[in-house]
């Protein structure tokens, strides 16, 4: 069930993109790989989850960020970061939200990656959401 939540998630982030008049060559899509120390786990979440939140509400450019975290290992979190533009993601790193992020959670990172990623075929969109809502 959380596997299709995170799916229709994504979906709709992309969707929203294009639907705001992004040009897919200037969305940007990045998949960030993160490992928390174990004993910051509870409170690693509770700081993603705000960041995340105020990102999504109250930045226009912020398409999307969602956070994940893995079952059988909950120090593995991912997080689907879906940008307008880059542009938007610069602005993004500069806000006070992120800062406080940022700040308050590097003792409690063990590693971090980030992955660029793009869509494969973002022409489908409509039809899946279609497909979605029967």
């Amino acid at each position: 069930m959380k596997k299709r939540y995170f799916v229709a998630t994504m979906l709709t982030a992309i969707f929203a993109a294009n639907s705001l008049h992004a040009q897919p060559k200037d969305m940007m899509i990045r998949i960030s790989e993160i490992a928390v120390d174990s004993n910051y786990v509870k409170e690693y979440a509770a700081i993603l989850q705000e960041e995340a939140r105020a990102s999504v509400q109250l930045e226009t450019g912020v398409i999307a960020i969602y956070p994940l975290y893995q079952k059988e290992n909950p120090t593995q979190i991912r997080i689907l970061e879906i940008y307008a533009s880059r542009k938007a993601y610069e602005a993004h790193l500069k806000t006070p939200h992120f800062l406080k992020y940022k700040t308050s959670t590097l003792k409690m990172v063990k590693s971090l990656k980030l992955v660029d990623m793009d869509n494969i075929d973002p022409t489908t969109m409509a039809d899946i959401f279609r497909k979605m809502k029967q």
